[in-house]
């Protein structure tokens, strides 16, 4: 089970001692490429396992302050390094174009080697939280070039920080409405991107996928890196910590909801809607 003061504690530990280090692993994708996986392993007997994909330029070990939480709340976790990362050895011979197919490479590739065709689930921050959703069902632009399914019927739910929204080119409103697994899609109430009117840009998933286990969580006071907690750690602004700890809270609580088949955590998630000062928890 998914106990709160556990999960409250791995939060607030976060800062006081260093996190478990990812051990490192090489994967070939279907196109030949070799991919760098971070992988965590579970903190005591593994409820599942969550297959993460970052957000655009960064890395897998700049998410330690949300991947160690959902460790230590049981999950194995293996996050590739992205070509578009700036710090993969050949970003230099991939323009952004490349990127999408790639990803969806790498987690192709990551779904095979550790999931091995048993459920998983697919998780992600910004880019990589559309890929996650992609993988889930929505209908996102295909590469060109990329064969088989976009999408993976053994994917359990889906975990998506700070999505972006309707974006020629990438995925359209239409393409949200076969969103077919359980969903918890975040943003935060200064999560605006550039020319977007505000942050609701970033519910498009929610508000247009179908109806069923689909979650919406609004953070107050949280913009797309906690601060500078996740993604982008050089930035030079205050943490966002009460945010990411409510963030990480529910998170692990849909998890293990719909992760592990943990009716308690279910519960909890349930209690959660629409109660909540830092943030408020919707469903659909």
């Amino acid at each position: 089970m998914i106990d709160r003061r556990s999960l409250l504690a791995a939060v607030a530990t976060l800062a006081a001692a260093p996190a478990m280090a990812a051990s490192l692993r090489t994967l070939t994708t279907d196109d030949g490429r070799q991919v760098q996986v971070s992988v965590w392993k579970a903190s005591g007997k593994p409820k599942g396992l969550i297959l993460f994909s970052h957000g655009a330029l960064s890395a897998p070990g700049k998410y330690v302050n949300l991947l160690e939480p959902w460790r230590a709340a049981g999950f194995d976790i293996a996050a590739p390094l992205h070509v578009d990362s700036t710090d993969h050895p050949d970003r230099a011979k991939y323009g952004m174009a490349d990127s999408w197919k790639a990803r969806l490479l790498d987690m192709r590739a990551l779904a095979k080697a550790f999931a091995g065709g048993k459920p998983y689930i697919a998780a992600g921050h910004s880019y990589g939280a559309l890929v996650a959703l992609t993988l889930g069902g929505a209908a996102a632009e295909r590469p060109a070039g990329f064969e088989g399914s976009l999408s993976d019927a053994t994917i359990k739910a889906v975990v998506a920080f700070s999505p972006p929204g309707v974006t020629p080119g990438l995925i359209s409103a239409e393409g949200f409405k076969s969103l077919a697994r359980p969903a918890l899609i975040q943003t935060g109430t200064l999560d605006v991107p550039p020319g977007a009117p505000d942050w609701r840009v970033h519910l498009a998933a929610f508000e247009n996928a179908p109806p069923g286990d689909k979650y919406g969580l609004v953070l107050e006071g949280v913009d797309h890196y906690f601060g500078h907690l996740i993604c982008r750690p050089e930035r030079d602004v205050p943490a966002q910590s009460e945010g990411l700890k409510r963030g990480v809270e529910i998170s692990a609580q849909f998890l293990a909801a719909y992760g592990a088949g943990d009716r308690k955590a279910a519960a909890a998630l349930t209690a959660a809607i629409g109660k909540d000062a830092v943030g408020e928890l919707t469903l659909r």
